[in-house]
């Protein structure tokens, strides 16, 4: 039978990179609604907020290092390098869990709002391992965003890729359940997926999310494009399926082609048709760098796979974290 605490130990999880502008607002504003569970006792007195500096090249590590000295329970994290947003998410889950009874990741913008993370606690409490951040709308996206958006979804479900519509990564997570999550081997993340394979119980909370108040967005269209394209290719063969179907109806009607022609040469009728042979070069020949382009995805992925580099690489961590976890190592080997 799974642990469910009545006050769990809550590790708010803050993925950042170039937040310099906005993140001075997200710590105050996370440190009032952390505040405020304590208070009405959802959560223990020794939660914490941990944010993971993603190789920022502005003044974001500067920033944090700052609210720690003012803050006991800011947890600072600092990667080598730029991992990226999926790694940073992951590198911050591994080390929270070593302490934290549940884990709430999101977005360092802001924009998923903060206020529904009592509900999500509420979740929790009523037996859910996991809760995922689910928007209601997205009515403050641009047209393009949000259409693209919604084809991105309708194309991963008819791929077989099993994700939660209109949820990024703003989720609540278990003790369990992250465990679960770090024992999946691959280097290839996309936690949209990867999470709902998990399994357990799990429950959705809606809200609005917001508009950025200062910086910009880490999420530029090609770097979309790359991430959907990942994430698809990741958790589904069906793109190598559908290309293998292409064929079979290439060849049939390559095979009516090659009837017709016959015919054609039985009655006499032997004009070249210039316009038709182009158009058939050009279509075969798009179709073969397409095929060739998805099947060098695949390749590519399982040449990342095999090399088991991994994922993140931790420069520095301070806080109270390190002192607590110190003293839990030392109690372990006693």
């Amino acid at each position: 039978m799974l642990t469910r605490y009545t006050t769990p130990r809550l590790g708010l999880i803050l993925p950042a990179y170039n937040e310099q502008e906005v993140l001075p607002t997200t710590l105050s504003k996370l440190n009032t609604v952390k505040a405020t569970l304590i208070q009405k006792n959802l959560i223990s007195d020794d939660s914490f907020i941990m944010v993971v500096d993603d190789g920022s090249v502005d003044n974001t590590w500067g920033i944090i290092q700052e609210k720690e000295q003012l803050n006991s329970d800011l947890i600072s994290v600092k990667l080598s390098r730029n991992f990226g947003h999926q790694s940073a998410l992951l590198a911050g889950m591994s080390e929270s869990i070593k302490l934290a009874d549940i884990v709430i990741t999101l977005d360092a913008d802001l924009q998923d709002n903060p206020d529904i993370i009592q509900k999500m606690v509420l979740k929790y409490k009523a037996g859910n391992e996991i809760v995922y951040g689910v928007r209601s709308s997205r009515k403050t996206d641009t047209w393009f965003k949000r259409n693209t958006a919604l084809t991105f979804y309708k194309i991963s479900s008819f791929l077989g890729v099993e994700m939660v519509p209109n949820h990024a990564d703003f989720r609540l997570m278990s003790r369990v359940a992250v465990l679960a999550l770090l024992r999946m081997p691959e280097r290839n993340v996309f936690l949209r997926a990867m999470v709902p394979l998990v399994g357990f119980q799990s429950d959705k909370v809606f809200y609005e999310r917001g508009e950025r108040q200062a910086g910009t967005s880490k999420y530029p269209l090609k770097k979309m494009l790359n991430f959907a394209i990942d994430g698809i290719t990741s958790f589904s063969v069906q793109p190598i399926r559908l290309l293998f179907n292409l064929g079979i109806l290439v060849i049939s009607i390559a095979s009516i082609e090659i009837v017709y022609t016959i015919f054609e040469k039985m009655i006499g009728n032997t004009e070249a048709g210039w316009s038709s042979l182009m158009i058939s070069i050009w279509l075969l020949g798009g179709i073969n760098l397409i095929a060739i382009s998805i099947v060098g995805i695949y390749i590519g992925k399982i040449f990342t796979e095999v090399k088991h580099r991994p994922l993140f690489q931790i420069e520095t961590e301070t806080g109270l974290f390190v002192q607590k976890l110190r003293k839990v190592d030392d109690y372990a080997m006693k």
